[in-house]
């Protein structure tokens, strides 16, 4: 009996690569990564059906932008996935590449009975006054200047923000600074800010948790955490004047003429860009790899991965309402996989 176990456990381990490391038998069988939450949503759909066809894991810690970063640097993992694009700057400092994967929209969503989605609409100025702490009340006059003829209550306004490093937080800081020279002045853009007011939430999945319990509260999330916990998301002003709802139409519109060839790095920002039909608060997310990899067989992996995503994954996440990357871009992305991810030797790990 005791033999017969012994070798079933080996042909299980031949045939689906179990064993207590990443690699068994030069078959990798998960890879690791952790960082933003605003991407949690379609990384977890891509990872299940890339199980099912493959038998490879990704074990992702949905923990923040800044986590992740720290994290890559620390190379406790194979990836870093992060909603605030590095510098050139940092990532030669640090030795990584950066690429984006997804893109999708932040989100202002409210906790008011009786409001329906897209109902609610705030210009950017207002939107900027209440995380000031400037508009306490909903039935302020700036907010029923935005809103003729609809009946406000006088609630206070419990305004949440993300307690941890966000690359959300960096998203959404880096367009009030547009919009509100006072927000840029006091606050800043960054992934963990000194916030004027309010309470803070961890990940996007806290923040939705906060403002789905708590009446006449306003919080910020990734639209596809707005759409899966039902909350009421905002029209929103954007650079045009136009106001605009969020969805798939009006983060494609934010995102079609960002210049990702003529960025270093693939430094790129979609916050308040032109056009009536764009969404304001667009952002990509990021992937961060380091350069020389300690574990090529590994990094192989996690490039083709993300090659998968890329070519078989858009259905999915045009489902949780982001967008996928357009493939000139893909292409841009994959060309800088063959020329910058290399081993300890500077064999190129791709394709």
């Amino acid at each position: 009996m005791k033999k017969t176990l012994i070798i079933f456990l080996m042909l299980m381990t031949a045939m689906f690569g179990l064993g207590t490391g990443p690699v068994v038998a030069g078959k990798v069988k998960a890879i690791s990564g952790a960082g933003a939450t605003f991407p949690y949503p379609v990384y977890a759909k891509w990872a299940a059906a890339y199980y099912k066809l493959t038998g490879i894991k990704l074990n992702y810690q949905s923990i923040g932008s800044g986590g992740g970063i720290k994290q890559i640097k620390a190379k406790t993992v194979d990836f870093g996935a992060s909603d605030a694009p590095l510098k050139p700057e940092q990532l030669d400092k640090w030795g990584l590449m950066q690429f984006p994967m997804i893109m999708g929209g932040v989100v202002p969503v409210v906790n008011l009975p009786g409001v329906k989605p897209g109902q609610l609409r705030l210009s950017n100025e207002t939107l900027a006054d209440i995380y000031l702490g400037k508009i306490r009340k909903w039935n302020d006059p700036a907010i029923q200047k935005d809103n003729p003829g609809m009946a406000l209550p006088s609630k206070i306004i419990t305004v949440v923000h993300r307690a941890d490093g966000s690359g959300t937080t960096w998203i959404f800081t880096n367009f009030l600074c547009k919009v509100s020279e006072e927000w840029k002045k006091k606050v800043g853009n960054a992934k963990s800010v000194a916030w004027p007011t309010g309470i803070g939430g961890k990940g996007n999945e806290g923040v939705a948790s906060y403002v789905k319990r708590i009446p006449g509260s306003i919080g910020y999330v990734e639209y596809a955490y707005a759409l899966q916990n039902r909350l009421i998301y905002l029209k929103l002003k954007n650079r045009a004047g136009a106001y605009v709802e969020p969805n798939i139409d009006t983060f494609q519109a934010a995102a079609a003429n960002a210049d990702w060839a003529g960025a270093k790095g693939f430094y790129v920002v979609l916050t308040d860009q032109p056009g009536k039909d764009s969404w304001p608060i667009t952002g990509a997310s990021f992937i961060l790899m380091h350069k020389i990899q300690d574990k090529p067989e590994v990094a192989k992996a996690v490039l083709t991965f993300f090659d998968w995503c890329y070519k078989n994954g858009q259905e999915m996440a045009k489902k949780l309402d982001y967008v996928p990357m357009p493939e000139n871009v893909v292409e841009l992305v994959e060309k800088a996989w063959a020329t910058e991810i290399k081993d300890k030797s500077g064999n190129p790990i791709w394709p």
